[in-house]
């Protein structure tokens, strides 16, 4: 499902018949937020789609420096839409980011790297088009609190279906909360988020972000997962940020709170965002060899090798805060084994066989999580698997046993994902290679995003004191 929009005239007509009297113009930072302004609906004309509109990129989060402020937006027009959600009537449409100087695709649009992210896939003649299906999960709260100062630091969530709130005089209590780990999938009462889920799942559709299921996720206190059907990847992108948008929208609107953060409780399951990927020339699935190991072909075995052999540099894009280290720990149930498998849920790469189909051989890669960039993440996966194909990297057998029960000195044979944002920042900047072929990721966008990353994020939280050190060292 799309919106059917691929003109500027058409995009004009759309605005105009939806009754807009806004557009709203968004694009995306380095780090996967969407950023936005609004124009009266009149300012919605064909020379904006020609002449662009200027914004201060110096403002932006890991664009430009001061000196260098002025930037361009030139509108998509195949992405707008009416927005569901807002009050007054509004089309929101996505733009690209060029230099208003050179008029040139500016090298740090996410949208631009996953363009030439296809553009390449393409030059090798390995495929002519991908696919993509992200399983983003998410949780949503009653209620969030947070403070950090150099002399205090506290969070605290709640939702009322979560096990803690059993023994709480809630005016009434009515019960049925949902112990740990045990969410995955009870029906209403218990489940207390179908009704919201179901009106996020109809505003995605109104939207023209195609759904195939929702449901209750593994956690307690509203852990929740909405599954988009597969796309190409630079549409998959933009409709990911559409999801992310639309869930929190809807959530407020409920008087909830949603957020992505891949692991914001202890001692229950976190947040994550399984990538399914597959390569397609002519119509046929390059993936696809019915007698092949769960039916992938030579070149999906490759590719795996590529994901395999760059996975740890990967997770720089793909699983990029601090907090995604607190999902992915080695020894607990993390996909942090860097082996493939066929439904095996303990390996970073995972082939469903819910099917044997051709049209549904693909490739699950687990690690990632919804606060990457995933114009950036999807990008940097499907470069390191054309590189695994290029090279004829070998992934080694397949690890058909569940990992997390192995014996220590057999674990210990299988590679493992670094176990920090710090780790994986590392990786990137002596693996990355891969990514500048066909000038795809470019050296200031590698380098500003490690930068930026070392600086705002790993160093504050491992400055800062933690407040589980007072319960553990407090009286020593």
């Amino acid at each position: 499902m799309t919106t059917g929009i691929q003109t500027p005239q058409e995009a004009i007509a759309a605005a105009s018949a939806g009754g807009a009297k806004i557009v709203d113009i968004r694009f995306t930072d380095l780090f996967g937020i969407w950023q936005h302004f609004s124009i009266p609906a009149r300012e919605f004309t064909p020379e904006l789609f020609d002449e662009g509109i200027g914004f201060d990129g110096s403002s932006v989060r890991g664009f430009q420096e001061i000196h260098e402020s002025d930037m361009l937006l030139i509108p998509d027009a195949s992405t707008a839409f009416m927005d569901p959600v807002l009050e007054a009537p509004t089309l929101a449409i996505i733009c690209d980011v060029y230099d208003p100087i050179t008029r040139q695709p500016y090298t740090r649009d996410p949208r631009y790297v996953a363009k030439k992210a296809v553009a390449y896939m393409k030059q090798t003649g390995i495929a002519d088009i991908s696919y993509w299906g992200p399983e983003a999960e998410f949780f949503i709260f009653d209620d969030v609190r947070y403070e950090s100062t150099p002399y205090s630091s506290f969070y605290a969530v709640d939702s009322r279906e979560a096990w803690w709130n059993s023994g709480e005089d809630l005016g009434p209590n009515l019960g049925a909360q949902i112990p740990p780990k045990r969410g995955y999938f009870p029906c209403p009462p218990a489940d207390t988020m179908q009704d919201v889920r179901s009106d996020m799942m109809l505003v995605l559709e109104e939207a023209g972000v195609p759904v195939e299921v929702h449901h209750h996720e593994v956690a307690t206190a509203g852990q929740s997962e909405i599954d988009l059907h597969y796309d190409t990847l630079l549409r998959t992108a933009d409709n990911l940020l559409k999801y992310k948008y639309l869930v929190k929208c809807v959530a407020r609107r409920h008087g909830l709170t949603a957020t992505f953060m891949p692991k914001p409780l202890y001692e229950d399951n976190g947040s994550g965002m399984h990538v399914h990927q597959s390569l397609w020339k002519d119509d046929n699935n390059v993936f696809f060899d019915e007698a092949g190991y769960a039916g992938l072909s030579e070149t999906a075995r490759f590719y795996i090798g590529g994901l395999l052999k760059h996975g740890p540099a990967l997770l720089a894009l793909a699983a990029p805060t601090t907090n995604s280290y607190r999902r992915l720990v080695p020894g607990f149930e993390a996909p942090v084994n860097l082996a493939y498998s066929q439904r095996n849920r303990s390996a970073i790469c995972r082939i469903p066989v819910y099917s044997k189909s051709e049209k549904a051989k693909r490739v699950e890669f687990r690690a990632p999580d919804p606060t990457c960039n995933p114009y950036l993440a999807c990008a940097g996966l499907l470069m390191a698997g054309l590189d695994g194909v290029q090279n004829r990297i070998d992934p080694g057998e397949p690890m058909d046993k569940d990992l997390y029960e192995l014996p220590p000195e057999e674990l210990a044979q299988i590679p493992q994902v670094p176990s920090s944002l710090a780790g994986v920042l590392d990786e990137f900047e002596a693996d990355h290679d891969f990514l500048l072929k066909g000038d795809v990721f470019t050296p200031d966008l590698i380098e500003a995003y490690i930068a930026y990353k070392r600086e705002n994020e790993v160093n504050p939280v491992r400055l800062r004191t933690h407040p589980h050190e007072f319960t553990l060292y407090y009286d020593a």
